[in-house]
């Protein structure tokens, strides 16, 4: 039986192995989407991912017969540790061929990180913070991938399971087919709330008339999902880079905000059109034609991806939800997207679930994190 071995990333075509392994591991799979190559390799760069400020990674291979068979990147956030008193090591990024030598070999490599560091828990799959993908696939390997969750292969939770690993946490994702016509109690509901509690929901008619409105998102994230498990305030840091990265492409449409009367953020909802097909074709690169796939499924798409949501506490029990989804059926409408697939929220995060409880949802994927701890 040929040795698995384990090589630490360190040069740039190790990193260029270890970002486009997944696309070679899912070559013939319709489900998966791969992401855009720069972007995989930027995650990487302090320069670009502010969350290397305050974290350490290191970035793994495993070989077998000089030919890349798995992947894996060990993180630990020292300001979840310092403002938490979380330890553990997070991985990320774990892909590997159905070979329980290769998953076994990755694994150890994560376990003797965290060991070297006096650290006694690992978890996974993560990212850097609460604002990357995470969780494995348990249900849904059926279903088309997304931006922002991660794809993997019905044979890697076996493993993980042999391996000897628990849950953590668990993650639910619901698909909604809108209805051709609101329920008229919907629409009158709404109009009471919105009434009662003296909202407006705000119109935007242009890209720059949205950016004063980022940073307060942002801080009505923290309070949104303060009370959830494991959650760190966003970073300036973070918030500028998301800034200056995204919020340029968003469609203003896709953008909705609601104020009180004092004309105080109180929550905000972030749609987009679905890219995933797009990302298929373009297979991780903008040039040649990459950037035509995206900027078509942009334009035209009958599909749309939740992305973001926040709604202050003093409100998640006040109807405002169902005024979020009725400007959401309204943008939808007009630009002819008739399904929407929400991110992916934990499951015991029920407030945020209620949002589309009059619509029907499917629950079409679940997804995990594993722990181990010795």
């Amino acid at each position: 039986m040929p040795n698995i071995i384990i090589k630490e990333v360190r040069t740039n075509k190790d990193l260029m192995d270890f970002v486009k392994f997944p696309m070679k591991l899912y070559k013939d799979n319709p489900y998966f989407v791969p992401p855009l190559i720069n972007d995989e390799k930027n995650i990487w760069n302090a320069n670009e991912n502010p969350a290397l400020q305050y974290s350490e990674a290191k970035q793994f291979l495993a070989l077998k017969n000089n030919e890349v068979v798995g992947r894996v990147a060990v993180m630990i956030n020292h300001k979840e540790a310092r403002e938490l008193g979380i330890s553990k090591v997070r991985f990320g990024w774990l892909d590997f061929i159905d070979d329980e030598v290769v998953s076994k070999a990755l694994i150890d490599v994560v376990i003797d990180y965290a060991r070297a560091k006096n650290i006694h828990k690992i978890e996974g799959p993560m990212g850097f913070t609460n604002l990357d993908k995470a969780g494995m696939l348990t249900m849904g390997f059926d279903q088309l991938a997304t931006m922002i969750g991660i794809y993997s292969a019905e044979y890697y939770p076996i493993h993980m399971e042999k391996l000897g690993f628990k849950k953590e946490k668990e993650w639910v994702e619901f698909e909604i087919v809108f209805p051709e016509k609101l329920d008229e109690k919907i629409v009158k509901f709404n109009k009471i709330i919105t009434e009662k509690y003296h909202l407006n929901v705000v119109k935007f008619k242009n890209k720059k008339e949205i950016l004063p409105y980022v940073e307060p998102m942002f801080r009505l994230l923290d309070e949104t999902y303060k009370t959830l498990s494991t959650y760190t305030p966003i970073t300036a840091e973070q918030i500028k880079t998301y800034k200056e990265k995204y919020f340029s492409f968003i469609d203003k449409d896709y953008i909705i905000c609601i104020e009180n009367e004092q004309k105080e953020l109180i929550s905000f909802a972030i749609t987009m059109p679905s890219y995933s097909k797009a990302l298929q074709k373009a297979n991780g690169k903008i040039f040649p034609f990459g950037w035509w796939h995206i900027l078509q499924a942009g334009k035209h798409n009958d599909r749309a991806n939740f992305y973001l949501i926040g709604i202050h506490p003093e409100y998640q029990r006040r109807g405002v939800t169902s005024i979020i989804f009725k400007e959401i059926y309204d943008v939808f409408k007009k630009k002819g997207v008739r399904i929407l697939e929400t991110n992916p929220e934990l499951e015991e995060n029920k407030s945020i679930q209620l949002l589309w409880k009059d619509y029907n949802p499917r629950n079409h994927k679940r997804r995990r994190t594993y722990s181990f701890q010795w």
